[in-house]
């Protein structure tokens, strides 16, 4: 990209907007100052007088409608091109041209970046140094009125004036504007003294030039660092390395756009209803501009509707992926090949279409992906994963595809359906047949901070949601149940919550299934009797010494069978599954037997949504979400 506008400099002072909740806008100061930028900047009074910032405009403009035209390219690639041949065509020519096809949507993809990058600098250069511009010329006016002159240098000489003395006026003189720094302390009150009075109003003007100026060099220096990044490699390929390049360029940007975007004017702490109100509340000018300063930011924002969010990450994910690519750490390399493998499935397409709500690399990295649009469903669920998951090539191939199963068969039902699955938080990290032997998960930890995360979502998905009442699921398996339960059980429940579904859990904290705010009637539980981590051990029997705190998982669940039957406490609390608890619990397949079928300690525990393995379970959660849980087959409580 070339460079453009005027040159120069880093950190500035001045006022800086913030936005308030009625989209009003207030002048804040701002701190600090980088004293470098102003010898950064060569920038004089006579070129910030003339500057056209209306050309500086249009050729934000033109870098405006470049970006459109590639978005809405890559977006013909993906979803008419490449999807349409992956249906018609199979084999090595197929293959060969949906690598070209891939190619040619990144090319795009990554020319609609750096467009936007380009636009929003330009447009924030010409934003930023027109108060400043404007505050020179009001000066320059008031000196022509007086018959002052000013010099090359942004000095101002004043004729003679005032009483005179000896049959003279006082002389004239000249004085230089304050840099802001200690050489002005003394000029106002020299000036006051001065018996010319157009001394303290030249030195008034003086100083209002050379404020306007620095400021603009300030402005100047730091947008000409952004600017001069916009630049890339000839030719078709893009490579890692361009997207961690298009990292840096993102993060130069936003540095120099802080004074006029900037994360404070996002609405971090205010409710999901009220971002919405925010975000719809903006120009489309200005909604693109938070789209291409802080996609990070929009796209996993509760409240902001899913097409916007689903924009903001694909738009994210590159550049995410770009700065993983530049580390060693062997944890960016896991989350780099989840965000690949999602990368991938959103560039095959589907049906449901797949909406990327959400992505970060914060923790063990976050993902929310939904098949079917969220706000245009009547019906729509979000699964939280359990023991073991992070944003890793399992988590995009395993529970990525239990979403879109449970879509599927939600739809045999009501096609008006969407299945979400939330990674937005840090769940416990070992596989389940590691459970006793990891204190991480025996704690209730994970689950208490990732609960109000989670009811944060589902309030958005409230806010957002286009139907009058819509039907919402929240389901949770393994350790996710937990997380779900404890959702239920904050003041108010989980935020627009009709059922709830636990399938694979060892425990809600809760004695009975009334406690998670939707009534025990609308309370789901799956239970495989083979499934080991449905009968965990409580805490005392664990403390006692039962068979399962020496053996391990497998042990537990043969200490379970071996133990008294009618214990209905697992380590969280009341066993879903027990009468006691009094929740429905669905029919599934008992799964195989943990060791004795040769498929290891827990297989039963990931059958849940399997529609190979499982299908009458899988076919119980989708009718539950399409709100026709009267279709579902039903279990005797344990």
């Amino acid at each position: 990209m070339r460079r453009a506008g005027p040159q120069a400099a880093v950190g500035r002072q001045g006022p800086r907007r913030e936005r308030t909740a009625d989209q009003g806008v207030v002048q804040r100061p701002r701190q600090g100052r980088a004293v470098s930028a102003v010898v950064a900047s060569r920038l004089t009074w006579q070129q910030l007088r003339d500057l056209d910032l209306s050309g500086v405009e249009a050729a934000a403009d033109g870098w405006r409608n470049a970006g459109s035209r590639a978005g809405a390219a890559r977006g013909r690639v993906d979803n008419e091109m490449t999807a349409k041949l992956r249906d018609s065509q199979e084999g090595v020519a197929e293959k060969a041209a949906v690598k070209r096809l891939t190619r040619l949507s990144e090319n795009f993809q990554y020319a609609y970046v750096q467009c936007g990058m380009a636009r929003t600098a330009l447009d924030g250069l010409a934003a930023e140094l027109k108060p400043h511009q404007n505050s020179l010329k009001t000066a320059l006016e008031d000196a022509a009125g007086r018959k002052f002159t000013v010099h090359d240098d942004g000095s101002v000489s004043y004729p003679a004036a005032g009483r005179e003395t000896g049959g003279q006026k006082p002389p004239g003189g000249s004085v230089t504007g304050s840099s802001g720094f200690f050489d002005g302390m003394f000029d106002l009150p020299q000036a006051m003294a001065d018996p010319n009075p157009n001394r303290i109003l030249a030195q008034d003007i003086a100083d209002r030039i050379a404020s306007a100026l620095r400021s603009a060099r300030e402005v100047d220096a730091e947008y000409a660092v952004a600017i001069r990044r916009l630049k890339t490699q000839p030719g078709l390929e893009v490579t890692d390395a361009m997207w961690t390049d298009a990292y840096q360029d993102s993060k130069a940007a936003r540095r120099a756009a802080h004074g006029y975007l900037d994360t404070g004017d996002i609405p971090n702490d205010a409710s999901p209803a009220e971002r919405k109100k925010w975000w719809e509340g903006l120009s489309k000018e200005q909604q693109d501009r938070f789209l291409t300063l802080y996609p990070d930011k929009i796209g996993n924002l509760d409240g902001i509707p899913a097409e916007t969010r689903d924009s903001a990450n694909r738009t994210h994910l590159p550049m995410l992926m770009g700065k993983l690519e530049g580390s060693d750490d062997e944890q960016a390399k896991t989350k780099l090949e989840g965000l690949q493998a999602i990368d991938s499935k959103l560039r095959q397409g589907s049906q449901p279409p797949m909406y990327l709500l959400g992505i970060g690399d914060e923790g063990n990295g976050r993902a929310i992906v939904s098949y079917g649009n969220p706000d245009t469903s009547r019906n729509v669920s979000a699964y939280v994963p359990g023991l073991g998951t992070a944003l890793d090539a399992g988590f995009a191939n395993n529970d990525v595809k239990r979403a879109k199963d449970t879509a599927l068969a939600a739809h045999k039902y009501d096609p008006s359906s969407a299945s979400i699955v939330w990674l937005g938080y840090d769940a416990p990290q070992l596989p389940a047949d590691g459970l006793l032997a990891n204190l991480e998960v025996m704690s209730k930890g994970p689950a208490t901070n990732g609960a109000p995360a989670y009811n944060s979502f589902m309030e958005g998905i409230s806010a957002t949601n286009e139907n009058a009442d819509p039907h919402v699921t929240a389901i949770g398996h393994s350790y996710g149940s937990l997380t779900v339960g404890l959702a239920g059980q904050e003041p108010g429940g989980i935020p627009g919550a009709d059922d709830i579904v636990l399938v694979g859990s060892p425990g809600v904290d809760a004695e009975h299934a009334d406690d998670l705010g939707v009534g025990k009637e609308h309370v789901f539980v799956g239970a495989a009797e083979n499934d080991p981590v449905t009968k965990l051990p409580s805490f005392d029997e664990v403390e006692g010494g039962v068979r399962g705190s020496v053996l391990g998982p497998a042990g537990s669940y043969l200490g379970y069978e071996l133990s008294d039957i009618g214990d209905d406490d697992v380590w969280f609390g009341k066993d879903p599954a027990s009468g006691a608890f009094d929740a429905n619990r669905f029919r599934v397949a008992d799964g195989p037997r943990p060791f004795f079928d040769g498929e290891g300690a827990t297989p039963a525990h990931s059958n849940y949504f399997d529609p190979q393995a499982d299908p009458e379970s899988v076919e119980n959660i989708g009718a539950i979400v399409a709100n026709r849980s009267e279709f579902t087959t039903r279990e005797d409580p344990r």
